[in-house]
């Protein structure tokens, strides 16, 4: 008997070939499955310059609904764009201003994706929802707990930012192209002749897409640059060799438009939000032996113990780093590298992996760069 008889699910469809796919696969596998494309903001609130590109614009809408058409499912949109300004956007230029680098799409998946959107779709009946990411779901049968995996296409694996997704949740996920290449996708698109086949994927965050992030915190927070221009640029030692441009403008590891000239490469290894300064050095500088990261979510809290080695991944692209983890009294994490890593930065993600397996993440809260050092 096909399991799938009588299943209902929910499909996040962004009007791109991924979730497309998905779509289709589903379908093809016996689902009864319901499109849905999630409007999460408008123009006029994000300032773009661009109205024909993003995750919200017509066309991507239209794709969306003719896909649905072309495999004979239902499409519906939902506005979610007043959740998502709060816990996205809101949380993008607060995390800025508190002298910090957020990961948007580590938000948008962990309070609209698998909050909203996977509320909505419960109270719709469904019994799961899907969306087009590269990553796998795969459950324990001794303890029947389901475990985040790394897709098998790790060039375009992305685990990394579903970090934020609980038990429960994932308990009703399901990735239908987790074992798929790119290539495969495509192929499978036009072989079915779905409108997405060779859409073109975007590469800048949804909200922002003329990818111009200190054009947009200008707009959003009215004065900004005046406010914060003209001030310090130090050295790591403390003495003054220039003036920058507001410091919510720069991000830990930058080299380029930093605007001071040094006998070496000059990187920027620390931003203070409450004296607005920035300092920078060179890139031994950069390095740190461990980290502290706070608002964790373990998606496997029953094989992590008080000590654990695990992979450390500090940013999208990264290969992964060995390390041990371990919790504080305070209830923060502690990652201790076995080798120092360059430019961890406050406000990005940090994922733990064993093997292919996402044991869980968290908000990087600020660098170690001694292993001595006061938590």
């Amino acid at each position: 008997m096909n399991p799938s008889i009588d299943k209902t699910v929910v499909v996040a469809m962004s009007g791109g070939v991924d979730s497309s796919v998905s779509a289709a696969l589903l379908k093809e596998q016996g689902y009864e499955v319901i499109g849905v494309t999630m409007k999460l903001w408008n123009y006029d609130d994000v300032g773009n310059v661009n109205r024909e590109s993003g995750c919200c614009s017509i066309d991507t809408v239209h794709d969306a609904r003719v896909v649905c058409e072309q495999i004979g499912v239902p499409h519906f949109v939902w506005d979610l764009s007043e959740e998502f300004g709060r816990a996205v956007m809101d949380n993008f230029v607060n995390e800025y201003l508190e002298g910090r680098t957020p990961n948007p799409c580590v938000m948008c998946n962990k309070h609209i994706k698998w909050g909203t959107f996977l509320t909505k779709a419960k109270n719709l009946g469904a019994d799961f929802v899907a969306t087009g990411h590269y990553a796998r779901v795969t459950r324990d049968p001794v303890s029947g707990m389901f475990s985040l995996r790394a897709s098998y296409n790790r060039a375009k694996d992305q685990s990394y930012a579903l970090w934020g997704i609980r038990q429960k949740a994932l308990a009703m996920t399901l990735f239908p192209i987790g074992k798929m290449t790119k290539e495969e996708v495509r192929a499978f698109a036009e072989k079915k002749g779905l409108r997405t086949a060779k859409k073109s994927e975007s590469q800048e965050i949804c909200f922002i897409t003329d990818n111009n992030y200190n054009r947009f915190l200008r707009d959003k927070v009215s004065g900004l640059k005046e406010r914060l221009s003209g001030g310090e640029i130090r050295t790591v030692d403390g003495k003054k060799v220039g003036e920058h441009d507001g410091y919510p403008f720069y991000t830990i590891g930058q080299r380029r438009g930093v605007g001071v000239a040094m006998n070496e490469p000059v990187y920027v290894t620390q931003i203070s939000a409450p004296d607005n300064v920035i300092y920078v050095g060179s890139k031994k500088d950069l390095m740190a032996e461990g980290l502290v990261a706070k608002e964790v979510n373990l998606i496997r809290p029953d094989v992590v113990n008080q000590e654990i080695r695990i992979q450390a991944k500090i940013r999208y692209n990264d290969p992964g780093h060995p390390g041990v983890m371990r919790k504080e009294l305070d209830g923060s994490f502690v990652v201790e590298f076995d080798e120092p890593q360059s430019a961890v930065t406050p406000g990005q993600s940090v994922v733990f992996y064993s093997e292919d397996e996402v044991l869980g993440g968290g908000i990087i809260e600020k660098a170690l760069t001694n292993k001595l050092e006061a938590v």
